[in-house]
């Protein structure tokens, strides 16, 4: 059911469907995973906002988004921002660039960065925006464009509260693994979390696989076996699948999972906290982009490891 009414503040329709507030949105970042995020923001009726000069300005004006010409244009427009970028830098240089967000954003508005990035930027976006009187959440995902494509990507937030159940009918338009799981800064460390362990999984399957590849072991029957014991994990299944099929076309590009594993890192350097097989784990990385892999789907660790034991 949807309803209209005028706002408090008197500044124009607010409109209103099952109950829940629809705020405008804005939407900054229309790459693999945030095309289709914003896409269901759309599906799921809310009204948004994009860049005119990004790639998918045309496809997403179609199914029913406004265009701006500028993120603070954008932003001036929103009751709520959503960035969805792929490093610490280009977050900082749309929020507090020239002409960035930070300009035309308003008090009372909501700034949620679903990006992966380092957790002491969050921490210093979330407190350049407090100063201006909006709230902030850092929010990033994990599912890949898989996920996003599903509406079913997890969410690991980080913020106040108020502004983490404002939020969270927004969120659930994207995802369905939705966790508070701190304050500000708490949804990157999380993340780093889970780029760790999806990280390390992927090397201990392409680690597997080429042993048993090499051994002559059928890789189909041996994926079969492990999913129905305790190695059994998502990325086994998927991932493994990957690699039996040689299907290495992207659904998390290497060169992303390495940027992502350099924030593990930091992150482990400032808290001291010693991280071997991650930092491992990233040399494999950096020999698989050193061959050209970096495009790749991460899942493309399997192949260096192939080519370092003979078997290309």
């Amino acid at each position: 059911m949807e309803v209209c009414c005028t706002g408090p503040d008197a500044s124009g329709p607010v409109r209103i469907m099952n109950g829940i507030n629809m705020e405008k949105i804005g939407f900054i970042g229309l790459g693999i995973m945030g095309k289709p995020m914003a896409h269901n923001l759309i599906k799921a009726g809310y009204p948004l906002a994009v860049l005119k000069q990004s790639k998918a300005a045309k496809e997403l004006a179609t199914a029913g988004a406004q265009l701006f010409d500028s993120y603070a244009a954008i932003a001036r427009h929103s009751d709520v921002l959503i960035t969805m970028l792929p490093d610490s830098p280009q977050v900082e240089e749309v929020v507090l660039g020239e002409n960035g967000v930070l300009e035309g954003i308003a008090a009372g508005a909501l700034f949620i960065d679903m990006s992966t990035i380092a957790p002491a930027v969050a921490i210093r976006l979330y407190e350049a925006l407090r100063q201006k009187g909006v709230a902030a959440l850092d929010a990033p995902v994990s599912g890949g464009q898989v996920g996003a494509e599903a509406g079913s990507l997890s969410v690991m937030a980080g913020g106040d509260d108020h502004a983490f159940s404002r939020a969270l009918p927004i969120l659930q338009a994207m995802g369905k693994n939705i966790v508070h799981v701190g304050q500000r800064g708490a949804g990157q460390t999380a993340k780093a979390c889970n780029q760790l362990v999806v990280g390390m999984t992927i090397q201990a399957v392409a680690e597997a696989f080429t042993l048993a590849r090499k051994a002559g072991v059928d890789l189909k029957k041996l994926r079969e076996s492990l999913l129905g014991g305790f190695a059994q994990s998502r990325i086994l299944d998927l991932h493994g699948n990957r690699i039996i099929e040689r299907n290495f076309t992207p659904g998390f590009r290497l060169n992303l999972h390495r940027k992502d594993m350099n924030i593990v890192l930091q992150s482990g350097k400032e808290l001291a906290v010693p991280l071997s097989g991650a930092a491992q784990v990233a040399a494999q990385m950096d020999a698989a982009i050193a061959l050209g892999k970096g495009d790749s789907d991460h899942s493309v660790l399997a192949q260096l490891l192939e080519h370092l034991s003979g078997m290309e």
